[in-house]
């Protein structure tokens, strides 16, 4: 049976601190920006606490479509499996600096913002990447043609530009609002995969310094533009030590959570490889986490298809282990494509050949979804 929720949420706030390995001191827990919205500085505080009981569960695009469906009101797929909602729903505004009415995955944005108004008015949480264009070259976010991030820093040629889109992403974060027309706080993780070649602001393709600055631009410049609702969540591809995963980072001001992606390949049948990889990196993001005083996540992670029908309590599970990390976000359920197109999915649904096993993931005491939340008041 699913945990008593009241007593869980009780716990959680009337508990004390604790120093030992794997857990924040919340006393010590700020928010890089420092003029931060009260509702805000309450959620970064209230995951922290939640990590004493155990991580929230995040799913890409939860609300907008699933498998054989899109924009059906209320719809989930995770919903349909387990009768409750993830506790963190992922979203990406690609798209927003062109004025495109709909991002890179063909969501409109004014849907966008009625789903993440609807979650906050639920107790879910929201989370924010995005992959912008090549601003050098106008192509996609994966044209990695070196030195465009050099280009839209102060006295770049596209440094115009640039400015123009975070304008318009200041908008848009500033018009998601609460029904008491307070602004709703956002996890907001740009430039993801930083470690990774494979973007235009990947690691491969700018200096360390020139994507700290770029970094610390985008920050400050949304402060300017008086954006206080954001959780900034830093995050990178795969790392090999403390070295390689700091190696960009901007510095304990302009960061809040610390994370990274990991998925796991078809060649890794069993999921040995997954579960390696992502309690090696975690070991090493711990001991950081630790020194910073700052929360951790898997921000995205996945199998495709969810081929192994325990791969839940089994691989996931594994992967995570005991570290008091924030949350861990599924990619995407893409299923509403033409028949001649594949599907693309990475979280049950109903008769998918894992659904038992969310279920029994679900009812452990370590996984937190909607309903484990719905009661704390920001």
């Amino acid at each position: 049976m699913k945990k008593n929720i009241l007593a869980l949420i009780t716990a959680v706030f009337m508990g004390t601190s604790c120093s030992a390995k794997g857990v924040l001191n919340n006393t010590n827990l700020s928010l890089s920006d420092q003029k931060a919205t009260p509702r805000t500085v309450a959620l970064y505080k209230n995951l922290q606490q939640l990590t004493q009981k155990g991580y929230l569960f995040g799913h890409q695009d939860d609300l907008a479509y699933g498998v054989k469906w899109k924009y059906e009101e209320g719809r989930s797929d995770i919903k349909d499996v387990i009768g409750d909602y993830p506790a963190v729903y992922g979203w990406d505004i690609a798209g927003l600096e062109n004025d495109n009415p709909n991002n890179i995955d063909g969501v409109p944005f004014n849907k966008m913002k009625h789903y993440i108004i609807d979650a906050d008015a639920r107790g879910g949480i929201s989370t924010i990447s995005w992959h912008f264009d090549n601003p050098a070259t106008g192509k996609n976010a994966w044209d990695n043609t070196p030195n465009a991030v050099k280009t839209v820093l102060p006295g770049g040629v596209n440094h115009a530009k640039f400015i123009s889109w975070l304008d318009k992403a200041s908008v848009f974060f500033l018009s998601l609002k609460d029904k008491k027309g307070k602004n709703i706080p956002i996890l907001f993780r740009p430039f993801h995969e930083l470690t990774g070649g494979w973007f235009w602001w990947g690691k491969p393709n700018c200096t360390p310094e020139e994507f700290k600055s770029l970094w610390k631009f985008t920050f400050d410049y949304l402060q300017k533009k008086n954006v206080h609702n954001l959780i900034y969540v830093y995050n990178t591809g795969s790392f090999s030590s403390e070295a390689d995963f700091l190696s960009n980072y901007p510095g304990d001001n302009y960061a809040d959570i610390l994370s990274f992606d990991s998925y796991q390949n078809n060649d890794d049948k069993n999921g040995d490889k997954f579960i390696n990889e992502v309690q090696h990196q975690f070991k090493i993001l711990n001991e950081i986490a630790i020194k910073k005083n700052k929360l951790m996540a898997l921000a995205e992670a996945g199998y495709e298809a969810v081929p192994d029908p325990k791969w839940w309590t089994g691989t996931l599970s594994k992967a995570i282990g005991d570290y008091k990390i924030s949350y861990v976000l599924l990619w995407r359920n893409h299923g509403w494509q033409e028949k001649e197109q594949k599907m693309h999915y990475y979280a049950p649904f109903s008769g998918q050949v894992s659904e038992k096993d969310f279920v029994d993931f679900y009812n452990l005491n370590k996984t937190l979804f909607e309903k484990d939340i719905n009661k704390i008041k920001n």
